[in-house]
């Protein structure tokens, strides 16, 4: 969009946050990069240029703007749409890949050479692999030195860089500030959280936002041990590269509150993108429901409750084992089966707040796991073991950075894997927005109230029109069917 130059000059003269994060405004004169909806006066057009991404903006010599802030501001959409290698790099940028692999182990990630995920990043993005994780560690300093005590040396570590210095040239090459300054500036904001080791911050997002789907969905499906719904805030534990983590996400009004509590304060990055994920906190429900309000049998859903979001998953691991549980039994006793396998199998922790017990099982502990313990039909419990297999083995990867067609043909080759399972994973696990559940239960029910095709090869072909937001358009069509899922927990 960044070369669309009269449409970014009408976003930010009309101050329009629904483009924040799509491309950012760089001021010529004052050599400061700002979001689209800047509260400070427009700077005149011929002073404006477009960058795609902040990353872009600071190598080219600019800073963050003090009032905006466009360094938190939402992520592209963009890279959530698409499923090819610059997308995928953007996601497994802001999951800290290149600052614990480095470029050769997200090349490896990518099956492309350094070379041509450099060449292609710096053609779309203005930027390469190592200026995209720059910008994301200054992002992650900047919080840290925001909102917790730790000493500055250990926050410089603790973002990714490599020695205090580089962490001090690069926070004042950004920010206009030195660390410590940053850290007065916001002394005199709001107060620092009083509970020693918990990150409090705010996960921006484009609104509309409807969490009673998301949360609810969340809630409703929540794994005793791992996740619980507490004073209005979904809990659950994180398992993370360095460590383990516990999160708290609460809705609030043009934010989600976060509170994080991280046994490794490196972990920051990952946690953050993982939260972001789960919520699906980079969408535009903006081109979503205006795509889906096309057809008129979806319009009075959309009407009703605009914004809704997908609920995912932290780990797509994770979610593939509780999807084969979940296979033609209630949301109950999907649960319950996922419980015994926490308690037998998943790694103990500590939750201050006593409701959370375990990580979930990894997929090596649980390939070593005896079939016969498994309280499932003797055709479930073998693809329950297949399944684990291929994940500790490394043959099947459901991650961010996967090839979503690639990961359904290596998902429909296992065993007892029809279509619900399969696109199920590919909408919550591997993010793909366009996935859709022509057989879901919940799905049938809407078709025969609103008056749409019956079976699945038809309702498919009228789905059509609604590509490539079909995912979203199940979380609409679920509101049809008054259940737990739809509704925030009272």
């Amino acid at each position: 969009m960044h070369t669309d130059t009269e449409r970014c000059v009408r976003a930010v003269q009309s101050k329009d946050a629904r483009f924040d994060g799509w491309f950012f405004t760089a001021v010529l004169t004052t050599r400061i990069y700002c979001r689209p909806s800047c509260p400070v006066v427009p700077p005149k057009v011929r002073n404006m240029t477009f960058y795609p991404s902040a990353a872009a903006c600071q190598q080219a010599g600019f800073r963050a703007c003090k009032r905006c802030r466009p360094d938190t501001s939402p992520g592209s959409p963009e890279w959530n749409v698409r499923a090819d290698s610059v997308a995928r790099a953007m996601r497994l940028i802001r999951d800290g890949v290149v600052d614990r692999e480095g470029i050769p182990g997200l090349a490896a990630r990518l099956g492309y050479s350094a070379r041509q995920i450099e060449r292609q990043l710096l053609a779309e993005l203005g930027a390469g692999p190592l200026a995209l994780a720059r910008a994301q560690r200054a992002q992650t300093a900047r919080l840290l030195i925001e909102t917790t005590t730790l000493p500055l040396g250990e926050v410089a570590f603790a973002a990714g860089f490599s020695s205090v210095r580089t962490f001090n040239e690069t926070v004042r090459e950004v920010f206009a500030l030195a660390p410590g300054e940053l850290r007065t500036r916001a002394a005199r904001g709001p107060l620092a959280p009083a509970t020693p080791g918990v990150i409090a911050l705010r996960l921006p997002y484009r609104a509309p936002l409807n969490p009673s789907n998301l949360f609810g969905h969340l809630a409703a499906t929540a794994v005793p041990g791992i996740e619980e719904w507490r004073d209005g805030a979904y809990r659950r534990t994180l398992t993370l590269p360095y460590g383990h983590g516990i999160v708290a996400l609460t809705p609030q009004p043009g934010h989600i509150a976060c509170r994080l509590s991280l046994t490794d304060p490196r972990d920051l990055t990952q946690a953050i993108s993982r939260c972001r994920w789960l919520l699906d906190l980079d969408a535009d429900p903006v081109a979503v429901d205006d795509r889906l309000r096309t057809d008129p049998l979806l319009t009075p859903l959309v009407h009703a409750g605009p914004g809704r979001r997908v609920p995912r998953t932290v780990n797509g691991a994770e979610f593939a084992v509780r999807a084969v549980l979940g296979q033609q039994v209630s949301t109950a006793a999907a649960r319950t089966h996922a419980a015994r396998l926490v308690t037998a199998h998943g790694v103990p922790v500590d939750d201050p707040e006593g409701g959370l017990t375990h990580l979930f099982p990894t997929s090596q502990a649980l390939a070593e796991l005896d079939p016969e313990s498994l309280a499932l039909p003797r055709t479930r419990r073998t693809t329950l073991t297949t399944l684990v297999a291929a994940l500790a083995d490394g043959t099947l990867r459901l991650g961010t950075d996967t090839d979503w067609q690639r990961a359904r043909a290596e998902l429909c080759a296992l065993p007892g894997f029809g279509p619900w399972t399969v696109e199920v994973i590919a909408m919550r696990a591997l993010g793909d927005p366009d996935a859709f559940l022509p057989t879901d239960l919940g799905i049938r029910r809407a078709a025969e109230r609103l008056g749409l095709p019956a079976t699945p090869a038809a309702l498919t072909a009228r789905a059509a029109d609604w590509r490539p937001w079909r995912a979203y358009a199940v979380q609409y069509l679920w509101t049809v069917d008054d259940h737990p899922i739809n509704h925030l927990p009272t």
